[in-house]
């Protein structure tokens, strides 16, 4: 669909760490801070006539100070600074996140069966996809994509989320390298659907795979007090020892004479403590699973039948830890109360109901936002992971959802602090507030309504989109 960079063209050899993984994706997170903005000195100003500082708060007449990629100050009496460049717009929001895309994921990695749980999506991303295609996602406001290696896999590795700004280094881009865990169960594999036994072997297998990471898990923290009452008992063994030394030397010497007189072989006293505890064999693909079921990273399960639904639902209700975030859920008012009580997110792609699509799908309405958000379901909205440029036409998507019944706001939440918060990015995007990343849209009229118009966006408080492109 789009020119691939050469170093993304051979993703089985070029990027075998995706697919065959060295380093855990957890491990990468842990060791290193979130990417910062570039402080690339830039300095804006934007005022508007209405400010949507969040879903549900509202500040009319103020203005917006963008420094270094964040905002720096709002206020209505702000005043630009020597240098700076002033824009005006009727209505200003933040950018738009695609919750569910593979936009820029080399077309191999999407394919790849050898993708796991410790796979790094953002080691089959290409992050020098053709500027025109960027552009074209950021006219439609969408500053920011999910992306998962294997969208329509059993396991689709550690989704991320990352910038659609047209020229940010990798670094920049990135917002969250390990943003989700990704599975699937009862997806099609081609044109013929799966049959009830293999779908619910999908969800044992699922369950399965978050049933390894707690024992992995609690594996390490028996390890961990282990090794601490080892080295308890060792400190004390040697200050035993060094406040018993001299006789303790004594009855070594008597007992080496002793067996030198007999003949026999001396040998030295040991102790329960000599032995270190050993420490759990180092496993990647457990390493995020770990990390998933103690509600550290999200884990985004793709289902859609009322079959598997339950089964989950039943299932994972013994991991009290996990946030989970149903993606498709296409019969899922059929347990939008039970999703509700558990407050599971449900991720939403509308499509038209002419388009094809797979047979687990078949059964999806575009009401089917509106009704799960009518029963107090969590909504977050994403184009979905058939097209790659799919997400040029997010609030097309959200729009249809909108004519369906889904209430506008809702939608919008969907689209900006809601994905934000699901995915472990909000305090860096999703709302308008000082500290944050200015990742920001400036439209002729209200967000998500027909005939609005995106004239400025802003990207790591670069302004990507103006009027005249």
């Amino acid at each position: 669909m789009y020119p691939q960079a050469i170093r993304r063209t051979v993703f089985g050899t070029v990027l075998c760490v995706a697919v065959c993984p060295t380093a855990r994706a957890g491990a990468e997170s842990d060791a290193q801070p979130k990417a910062a903005v570039r402080a690339n000195g830039a300095v804006t100003l934007i005022r508007a006539e209405k400010l949507i500082v969040r879903p549900g708060k509202v500040e009319e007449r103020t203005a917006v100070l963008v420094q270094d990629g964040r905002i720096v100050a709002i206020g209505e009496h702000l005043t630009a600074p020597e240098g700076a460049r002033e824009i005006d717009g009727k209505v200003v929001c933040a950018g738009f996140i695609d919750a569910w895309s593979t936009f820029g994921v080399d077309a191999a990695a999407l394919r790849d069966e050898r993708v796991s749980a410790g796979t790094q999506t953002v080691d089959a991303w290409d992050p020098f996809v053709d500027e025109r295609w960027r552009l074209e996602l950021l006219r439609a406001g969408v500053t920011a994509v999910r992306i998962n290696a294997a969208p329509n896999g059993k396991v689709g590795g550690v989704g991320a989320i990352v910038r659609t700004h047209p020229q940010l280094d990798e670094a920049h881009a990135i917002l969250l390298r390990d943003a989700c865990v990704a599975l699937g169960v009862g997806i099609s594999r081609g044109t013929r659907g799966l049959d009830p036994f293999d779908r619910l072997a999908d969800v044992d297998r699922a369950l399965g795979a978050l049933s390894d990471g707690e024992s992995y898990l609690q594996d390490k923290i028996d390890y961990k007090h282990e090794l601490e009452a080892w080295e308890k008992a060792i400190a004390e063994k040697e200050k035993e020892l060094d406040e018993n030394a001299k006789k303790a030397k004594k009855d070594r010497e008597k007992d080496k004479a002793e067996a030198e007189k007999s003949g026999k072989e001396f040998k030295e006293k040991s102790y329960k403590e000599d032995k270190r505890p050993k420490a759990p064999k180092y496993d990647d693909d457990k390493e995020v699973l770990a990390r998933a079921s103690n509600g550290e990273l999200p884990v985004v399960i793709e289902a859609h039948r009322a079959l598997e639904l339950r089964s989950l639902l039943e299932g994972i209700e013994k991991y009290d830890r996990v946030r989970w975030i149903l993606a498709g859920g296409s019969e899922a008012v059929a347990c939008a109360d039970e999703l509700a009580e558990r407050k599971v997110p449900v991720l939403v792609s509308p499509a038209l109901l002419g388009q094809f699509r797979p047979e687990e799908q078949r059964l999806a309405e575009p009401s089917l936002a509106g009704r799960l958000a009518e029963a107090g379901v969590p909504i977050l909205i994403g184009s979905g992971a058939g097209d790659a440029l799919g997400a040029r036409d997010l609030g097309l998507v959200a729009q249809l959802a909108i004519g369906a019944g889904l209430p506008r706001e809702k939608a919008f939440e969907a689209l900006t602090l809601g994905a934000a918060r699901a995915f472990d990015v909000a305090d860096r995007v999703g709302s308008i507030e000082v500290g944050k990343d200015a990742d920001l849209l400036v439209l002729d009229g209200e967000p998500l309504v027909a005939g609005t118009r995106v004239q400025f966006v802003l990207s790591a408080g670069d302004v990507v989109v103006t009027p005249e492109q």
